[in-house]
């Protein structure tokens, strides 16, 4: 016979045992819903490109690109990371290989793989690089050689970037301001077409980056002592991002919940860090840290005899803007801060 110490003792582990069986069970329950994504494809620009674009090309693989990570020119349009790194570190991957190197490292393959290239748009640009509907020919050449797998793809996630590499060379040609609107129009409708496309390719969770203030970009308020925002060129980007979200409305009414389409939206987002740079740690909200030492001269410029025609701030890790179209590490770190306060990296997730 127990005597009654032994069983209080008894009892008392019944009833831990039972309350860490209950606890497992809700932690199981959480669990069941929380998507375990385990692999990221990228598409789109130089906001999220980790290194496609050439090694001749300007910018990104130049010095003085890469300063604050990996220390070195390796491909980002930045002193550091940029926004692709932050997304998959919120998934819990690794930053996914550059299309460019993936006969190099194939055990990278794993955590997905990225097809952006800076400099490009939904349509043709001034950039040589594949435009999106060539990057996601690319994406379904490596599912037609079963390098990935509908299971991969059912546990996956895409990040879709359109920075304005459209507007900027619509502007470029000259454009006419009257005609904007149905421009940015015909670049949502695109946009949707390469959504849908990558949705038929079997992509359970799509997210598409809302535009950024292109208002607020360093070559829109040189012209304004990098001081405040071209309100003119906002009033756009409103417009691109009203379309866009009625365009992913319509595309998860379409599909049922077979799929999610989610728009991260960049444009608060960098509006909440410029407009309260202190409280992300920000000093230099407007001006960019590397600029050419005259007009003619870019982030990275040399001339013939390799002089550097460059100069950098001090505190890279203070300023939000790396050149004149690029956030630092610390810009895209506070933009991804912000991001996790919104519902849309939250749906990622479930």
């Amino acid at each position: 016979m127990m005597n009654s110490h032994n069983q209080q003792l008894s009892l008392l582990s019944l009833s831990l045992a039972f309350l860490l069986l209950s606890g497992l069970r809700v932690e199981a329950r959480l669990q069941h819903h929380a998507m375990n994504y385990q692999k990221l494809f990228v598409f789109g620009d130089s906001y999220v490109d980790t290194g496609n674009t050439r090694i001749d090309q300007p910018g990104s693989w130049k010095n003085p690109y890469g300063i604050t990570f990996p220390g070195k020119p390796a491909g980002r349009f930045s002193d550091g990371r940029v926004l692709t790194d932050y997304i998959a570190k919120f998934l819990g991957l690794k930053s996914p290989l550059p299309y460019k190197f993936r006969k190099f490292i194939p055990q990278n393959l794993k955590y997905g793989m990225n097809f952006a290239y800076g400099g490009t748009g939904v349509f043709d640009t001034s950039s040589k690089n594949p435009n999106m509907t060539i990057q996601i020919d690319f994406f379904k050449q490596l599912i037609k050689e079963n390098v990935y797998t509908a299971s991969d793809l059912s546990k996956s996630v895409a990040l879709v970037s359109v920075a304005g590499n459209d507007y900027n060379f619509y502007l470029a040609r000259n454009g006419s301001i009257q005609g904007f609107p149905s421009f940015i129009a015909s670049v949502v409708n695109q946009t949707a077409i390469n959504l849908l496309r990558i949705q038929s390719l079997g992509v359970k969770k799509i997210v598409v980056d809302g535009l950024q203030p292109l208002g607020c970009l360093p070559g829109s308020t040189a012209s304004l002592s990098f001081q405040k925002c071209n309100s003119t060129f906002n009033d756009l980007v409103l417009l691109h991002n009203n379309l866009l979200n009625q365009a992913v409305t319509k595309l998860n009414e379409q599909t049922k919940n077979k799929t999610t389409f989610i728009v991260l939206d960049l444009y608060d987002s960098f509006l909440s860090v410029l407009n309260h740079p202190s409280s992300n740690n920000i000093k230099d909200a407007f001006k960019p840290c590397c600029v050419g030492i005259s007009s003619q001269y870019f982030c990275g410029s040399v001339d013939e005899n390799n002089v550097k025609k460059y100069k950098v701030c001090d505190h890279p890790k203070s300023a939000f803007f790396w050149d004149l179209l690029h956030p630092t590490q610390a810009g895209w770190l506070a933009v991804y801060n912000e991001l996790q306060t919104t519902k849309a990296l939250q749906q990622i997730r479930y």
